[in-house]
């Protein structure tokens, strides 16, 4: 079921990008790749480097002590994490690092879940406050704005509010988690319950410490500043200019559509939602190089990582033998 999955996502990718590349002007593409900026693209390669060890450091931050995670330990799941979004849709890579810390002794499966999803949710809603200001931007300093924009605004602040709500207030949690156990077959009430109950303490402990949570917000905000940025010098690499609020909006927006659980790695969907977002400003085949350029930002730490994803694999295969073993 699972490979069908991937013949089906990778099938449904490379469809949009034929559809893509077909009505595009190759050679206009050709000539924005042969005229890159070499200064500004190498300056937005080396970023990747620092963005990855950032992520790495924000998981090695919020768990707790007594996981005994180091950071190392921690950049190898995020970089294991890159090899796996490179290969599943809507980044599963990063909540497959939480099977990871259960393997390696460090958390609970329901811990290392709920640590898992409480950081990929600072992360969306980090993404989306900048992504809020660029909008808001866009919308006040543009003529003749499409209404899909104030429709995507809205979007946005609601996913701000529940996210933060998440996040922020334990009654409103349990009360997300009391309304899933009511739609949800009651095979899986109990790993909902666990779940939830593993959710509590993760808000709980993060609160608890207001000087470690304004560090991690902070943090997080900060990370997602400087992956808009490294976009922007992509931009400026293919002889272009946006604003940089502009681009805040058009690349967040590009970003959550890529996350749609339709293609592979969100190839495709975010190429074409790039495409769309940016053909106002740079046109239609300087936007699909930047597209091209985007997609570096994935399969750089991926391609990074296959070592890392090879010693885990060899591990996990070796505790499995020892619990064998043992019974």
């Amino acid at each position: 079921m699972i490979y069908i999955r991937k013949i089906i996502a990778t099938s449904i990718s490379l469809t949009i990008l034929a559809i893509i590349y077909y009505q595009i002007d190759l050679k206009l593409l050709g000539q924005a790749m042969r005229g890159l900026n070499w200064q500004w693209f190498g300056l937005a390669i080396a970023m990747i480097g620092p963005l990855t060890a950032a992520s790495a450091w924000r998981i090695y931050f919020l768990a707790p002590k007594d996981a005994r995670l180091s950071f190392f330990q921690s950049l190898n799941l995020t970089l294991m994490a890159s090899v796996l979004n490179a290969v599943l849709p809507s980044k599963l890579g990063d909540i497959a690092r939480s099977y990871a810390l259960v393997e390696q002794g460090h958390m609970l499966t329901a811990d290392a879940l709920s640590l898992v999803i409480f950081e990929k949710t600072w992360d969306v809603l980090a993404l989306s406050f900048w992504c809020s200001i660029g909008l808001l931007w866009v919308l006040l300093t543009s003529d003749g704005i499409s209404p899909l924009f104030y429709i995507m605004a809205c979007a946005i602040i609601l996913v701000l509010f529940l996210g933060g709500m998440m996040v922020a207030s334990l009654h409103f949690a349990n009360g997300i988690f009391s309304i899933a156990l009511n739609f949800i077959p009651n095979k899986k009430n109990k790993k909902i319950e666990m779940l939830q109950s593993a959710w509590c303490r993760t808000l709980i402990s993060f609160w608890s410490n207001k000087p470690k949570a304004v560090i991690f917000i902070n943090g997080s905000l900060f990370l997602w500043l400087m992956h808009l940025f490294q976009i922007w010098l992509f931009v400026l690499a293919l002889n272009s200019n946006v604003p940089f609020l502009d681009n805040a909006a058009m690349a967040s927006l590009a970003i959550f559509i890529g996350l749609l659980p339709f293609t592979l790695a969100g190839i495709g969907t975010r190429d074409a939602a790039i495409i769309f977002f940016y053909q106002p400003y740079i046109g239609v085949p300087t936007a699909a190089a930047l597209g091209l350029l985007c997609t570096l930002r994935y399969f750089l730490p991926a391609l990074i990582g296959l070592p890392f994803v090879r010693q885990y694999l060899v591990n996990a295969r070796r505790i499995k033998e020892d619990v064998k073993l043992g019974t």
